[in-house]
């Protein structure tokens, strides 16, 4: 009987709600089946520090083909440093310098140009090379996706989009530029981009800045929103939310994240 994919799912920060929500969705009965699960972690151990060790591991056991895909538990940031997060730390291991997080909740797919940088260092990070990478970047999942012709919206950095350069010139400077070597169409007022995304008008959006892709995707998604890493030669997802170390030991912590991470790892991975 020839065995099926394996996906591993490391614990995260112990301090934390990771082991609780892994342990909730392994026992949901929500689970794609046609997969195993593998834990990648021990729950009883004392020492945080080992959260960084099981996404190494995690990582390089994706790259040897030993496993599916890699979903990944909350950890504190500083677990992963240096890195600023998961997303570059996975990136890293994995010897990739073109990659994007996406957030994946209710009808939005929103990829991010910037990921954990100050507000204040985002206008001098936003190049029209780095437009364009993760403009291409969500081009390529969307048709993982099975969208044959994705519509991509670009988000513009200032209100307005710059209001024809009134409040801001990186739109006609940087973005507009950019897009135009690309199928995406922009740039878009954020306020109203998002509006008509989640109305079914775009496939996905991209985003100039954290903020702006995740809080509009968290407000129609808060407990089902998935993050995902593009440009990784493997699958990689988390759940939408941190670590939640203020409800650790209550039994309260929902799942649902957890089980839509695991399942779009299983999906993307068939």
């Amino acid at each position: 009987m020839p065995t099926r994919p394996r996906i591993g799912i490391t614990l995260g920060d112990v301090a934390g709600i990771g082991p609780e929500i892994v342990a909730k969705a392994l026992r949901s009965g929500k689970l794609d089946k046609s997969f195993d699960y593998e834990v990648i972690g021990n729950a009883r151990t004392k020492r945080r520090q080992d959260a960084y060790d099981w996404l190494v591991v995690g990582a390089q056991r994706c790259l040897w083909g030993d496993l599916a895909a890699l979903v990944t538990a909350p950890v504190t940031k500083e677990l992963v440093a240096p890195f600023p997060g998961q997303t570059e730390l996975l990136a890293d291991i994995a010897g990739t310098k073109n990659f994007a997080m996406m957030l994946v909740g209710g009808p939005l797919r929103v990829a991010l140009v910037t990921i954990h940088k100050p507000l204040a260092r985002v206008p001098g990070l936003i190049t029209g090379r780095r437009i364009r990478n993760v403009i291409n970047l969500t081009e390529d999942f969307c048709h993982r996706l099975g969208i044959k012709r994705p519509r991509i919206g670009v988000a513009g950095l200032n209100p307005h989009a710059g209001e024809g350069g009134l409040l801001g010139t990186e739109e006609r400077r940087i973005i507009a530029p950019a897009i135009k070597r690309t199928r995406a169409t922009g740039p878009w007022p954020a306020d109203t981009l998002f509006h008509k995304a989640y109305r079914g008008e775009f496939d996905a959006v991209v985003a100039m800045y954290h903020d702006q892709g995740l809080a509009p995707l968290k407000m129609v998604a808060f407990d089902t929103g998935v993050n995902l890493t593009l440009g990784l030669p493997f699958v990689r997802t988390s759940p939408d939310h941190g670590t939640a170390c203020d409800i650790v030991g209550k039994g309260i912590a929902k799942p649902d994240s957890m089980i839509a991470a695991i399942n779009l790892a299983a999906k993307l991975s068939a």
